[in-house]
């Protein structure tokens, strides 16, 4: 079992090693959590750039010492010229193509707006220094990792007719093989310029010119003006209090209702051993009482009907409590939901943590890449429905549903967690798998990240609405859950389809402990 790693100045946490680096790198220099967090996010969007980029979507939670966290609501609505009839006899939305590039990119704001909250935290670092490692590999090369590979070769038929795909990310019209290098020039040039005149270039100067144009080229329908009404905003984060620990997470259109809810649901299941068939039982049982209050509940909150913190209410949490069967399994017929992220946690000396997550959703997003700024557009519009009567349905300006969400902890002890993953349907349960294992059950945090998971329903784009159970778990436990009900299907061990999830805790003392995933790209980088 790989060790957690320890410090005391300060940590950061990424799914590719690169981004943890460059995060460290502007903590050694002075910077504070919110800016290694920016450095990190400019590395991933371009040393992973099927996972995310600046033509997605973010969240973050970012917490003072002793203060409960702040939220930040970094996701594009759709434009006002996206409606029903654009997309003509579909009865769905598209997944890749300009109709998909359909709702504003707001990573960008989200990165303005965190660095604006850290401001008076003291002398703020240049942004031309937070994007010099994302420059510096977009312009003179990254290694192409495993996963990048393998998702370009998986999804070739798709992606590869997008306008500006093949010119950027193939190599000679073929998928890139692991570990050559791939430069992202054009890209690189962007940053450089939002380095130089600020991230609002990005919705309100030349670069949003340049994105309208080839949008509009492209035959996105989004414009000009949808760019410049996009901000980011600060919101309240949802809450839940456990008996060790007080939990947070983004509030919607995220899914942040649903991690919360699994974790409250199996604490009142009283389970007291780890990795059993009552851990596990009980976790995916959780999950499909949370997916199914998700799914009724979580819209654009300017068009919801219910408040999601009410649905935390201890009576509410007892309810869906008292509906799990502790020896049989729901049937679970629900359909998932896709998508393809990175989570990424820092927390500096001064015991200031960040917990964000950005995506462009499905690997490489729309696929649409724009020529003259080098951005893949996401396709996280894609979680809408052309149905009117529906939750999530498609009107111009509304902000699709949002698998991301970024999580958080204060214990009562005084430590603070930050944790999270990548993975659609899979983020609730994998950060109920890694809290529990942490948490309930006293594992390390590299412990609890590395052990075996599982996945119901489906991520990475696949059908399947099974319970996926990595082969690493005891032969018995598979037996025993496949008699209480479950639709078992066994997945390589250490599969991607189970996240790349990371965790950082500071204990009281100012003592870090880290965790990356095994099954990523990823390290701890600290100091």
């Amino acid at each position: 079992m790989p060790q957690t790693p320890r410090s005391r100045r300060g940590m950061v946490t990424a799914p590719h090693h690169l981004a943890s680096e460059a995060g460290l790198r502007v903590l050694r220099d002075g910077g504070n959590a919110v800016e290694a967090a920016v450095a990190a996010a400019a590395t991933l969007a371009v040393v992973y750039p099927h996972m995310t980029g600046i033509g997605g979507d973010g969240f973050w939670l970012i917490a003072e010492p002793d203060c409960d966290p702040v939220a930040i609501d970094a996701s594009g609505a759709a434009g006002l010229g996206v409606s029903r009839e654009i997309y003509g006899e579909r009865t769905a939305m598209p997944w890749r193509g300009p109709l998909a590039a359909n709702t504003v990119a707001g990573t960008v704001s989200g990165w303005d707006m965190a660095l604006g909250l850290a401001a008076h935290w003291g002398p703020p670092l240049p942004l031309s220094r937070l994007f010099e490692d994302a420059i510096h590999y977009a312009e003179r090369g990254f290694a192409v990792s495993a996963s990048q590979a393998e998702l370009t070769a998986a999804k070739f038929a798709e992606l590869s007719p997008v306008s500006g795909f093949a010119e950027q990310f193939l190599d000679d019209g073929r998928p890139p093989a692991e570990g050559g290098v791939m430069r992202l020039a054009t890209l690189g040039g962007t940053l450089r310029r939002l380095g130089k005149r600020g991230l609002e270039d990005f919705y309100h100067g030349e670069t949003a010119r340049m994105i309208a144009e080839d949008l509009m080229a492209a035959g996105s329908p989004l414009t000009a003006e949808d760019l410049t009404r996009h901000a980011a905003k600060i919101r309240l984060p949802l809450q839940v209090p456990l008996r060790e620990a007080r939990l947070f997470n983004t509030p919607a259109p995220t899914q942040g209702l649903a991690s919360l809810a699994i974790l409250a649901l199996f604490e009142r299941l009283h389970v007291e051993e780890a990795e059993g068939f009552a851990h596990l039982h009980g976790l995916v049982e959780a999950t499909k009482q949370a997916f199914l209050l998700r799914d009724r509940v979580v819209t654009d909150p300017a068009f919801a009907v219910e408040n999601p913190q009410s649905c935390l209410a201890p009576d509410a949490l007892d309810r869906l409590a008292d509906a799990i069967d502790p020896r049989r399994a729901l049937p679970w017929p629900a359909p998932p939901a896709g998508g393809d992220t990175v989570w990424l946690g820092v927390i500096d000396a001064a015991g200031r943590a960040v917990s964000m997550i950005q995506s462009v959703y499905f690997e490489f997003g729309s696929g649409l890449v724009l020529p003259q700024t080098g951005i893949t557009w996401q396709n996280r519009g894609t979680s809408f429905s052309l149905a009117p009567e529906a939750l999530n349905a498609l009107t111009p300006g509304r902000k699709p549903f949002h698998t991301l969400n970024p999580a958080m902890a204060r214990f009562t002890d005084g430590r603070t967690l930050v944790y999270g993953t990548m993975g659609g349907e899979g983020q609730p349960q994998t950060q109920a798998a890694i809290f529990s294992r942490y948490a309930f059950f006293r594992q390390t945090p590299q412990q609890a990240v590395t052990a075996p998971r599982w996945l119901l329903g489906r991520t990475w784009g696949e059908d399947s609405v099974s319970l996926k159970l990595e082969s690493r778990f005891d032969p018995g436990l598979v037996d025993a859950l496949r008699m209480a009900g479950h639709a078992i299907e066994m997945v390589p061990a250490f599969t991607s389809q189970m996240g790349h999830a990371g965790m950082i805790v500071r204990r009281p003392d100012g003592m870090l402990e880290g965790a990356t995933d095994p099954r990523s790209d990823g390290a701890v980088a600290a100091y």
